[in-house]
């Protein structure tokens, strides 16, 4: 193999693991403000449903986020020179975590549907 393709390999997997790391970081930052979110709910206990439902709602979209990077990992490790086994696990991750991702959105959508048009409905009654 020529020197310029092994520096490309390089390179590749160097940024696939640097987008691996800024999943993880995501996921870490995410589940640490999660964490102490709802440590203040859980100290105040008079807090709405709606604060503990939004810290869901922030902590899945992040997880979403991370979930994005994780499939653009995969995809760039599995572009380097793949081997059967390498494509074969793609093959099976890729759609785990699309699906993945696709039911946390749907769930995401869903519970934010009546903050949504209650904003809507304010926004409507201020006009």
């Amino acid at each position: 193999m020529s020197s310029w393709v092994e520096g490309a390999k390089f390179v590749i997997e160097a940024i696939a693991r640097g987008v691996e790391f800024a999943a993880a970081l995501i996921i870490g930052i995410a589940a640490l403000e999660a964490t102490i979110k709802a440590a203040l709910i859980f100290a105040r206990r008079s807090s709405p449903a709606s604060a503990k439902n939004e810290v869901r709602l922030t902590l899945g979209r992040w997880l979403a986020v991370a979930l994005e990077f994780e499939l653009a990992a995969d995809i760039l490790n599995t572009a380097v020179t793949p081997t059967w086994s390498d494509i074969e696990k793609l093959a099976a991750i890729a759609p785990l975590r699309t699906a993945l991702n696709y039911f946390l959105e749907r769930e995401i959508r869903e519970e934010a549907a009546p903050a949504q048009q209650e904003a809507e409905r304010r926004i409507k009654a201020v006009e």
